[in-house]
C-alpha cells in the first residue's frame, strides 16, 4: 500500500483514535492495551525483521492479542504463528477444533462454518477486510457476533454473550 493511500486511510479514521467514543470499559481497555499499545513488548526483539510494514504491524498485534487471550489452540490460515507463539508459548496451531479459541483467517474463508464453532471465549481475526467490505459487513451484523473491531487491515470479532452488540471502527 503506498504512503498516500495509507495517509488517507489514517486521516479518515482520525476520529476513532485511541478508543475515543467507546463507552464500554472492557472494549476501551481492549483498544488501548491490546490494539493500540505503544510500549515495546519483550518479545519484539526475538521476532524476525519484516520488510513489509503491514505484516510487521499486524504480527505485533497478533502477538499482543495472543498475550491477552492466552489461547491453547490457534487456527492460523495466514502464516503468523511465530508472532502468536511469541505472545503465548503454550499456543499450538490446529487445523480444526470443536470450539475455536483464537483464529486468524483471511476474509475469504467460509465464515459461516467458522462462526458455528465459536463459543463465548472465542476471538476470530479476519485479515484484509478492506478488500471485501460487503462480506465484512455481513459478519458484523451476524446474530452470533457480539462485538467487532474494524481496523481496516483486519477485523476482530468477539462472541461474549454477556456484552451488548457493538461495531467499533478503530484507527490502527
Amino acid at each position: 500500500m503506498n504512503r498516500v493511500r495509507r495517509a488517507i486511510v489514517w486521516l479518515r479514521r482520525i476520529w476513532h483514535c485511541r478508543g475515543f467514543g467507546i463507552q464500554s470499559p472492557t472494549d476501551y481497555r481492549f483498544v488501548r492495551n491490546v490494539i493500540n499499545e505503544t510500549w515495546p513488548y519483550h518479545a519484539y526483539d526475538d521476532l524476525p525483521d519484516e520488510a513489509d510494514w503491514l505484516k510487521r504491524k499486524l504480527g505485533r498485534l497478533y502477538l499482543r492479542l495472543a498475550n491477552d487471550r492466552q489461547p491453547r489452540s490457534v487456527i492460523d490460515k495466514v502464516g503468523v504463528m511465530d508472532y502468536v507463539k511469541a505472545g503465548c508459548r503454550k499456543a499450538e496451531q490446529v487445523e480444526d477444533v470443536e470450539e475455536v479459541e483464537l483464529a486468524i483467517v483471511p476474509i475469504a474463508v467460509d465464515y459461516d462454518r467458522l462462526l458455528n464453532r465459536c463459543g463465548e471465549q472465542s476471538v476470530v481475526v479476519f485479515q484484509d477486510i478492506y478488500k471485501q467490505m460487503p462480506l465484512w459487513h455481513c459478519i458484523e451484523y451476524d446474530q452470533r457476533v457480539r462485538v467487532t473491531f474494524d481496523l481496516y487491515y483486519c477485523g476482530i470479532v468477539v462472541f461474549d454473550k454477556k456484552r451488548h452488540p457493538n461495531n467499533y471502527i478503530v484507527n490502527f
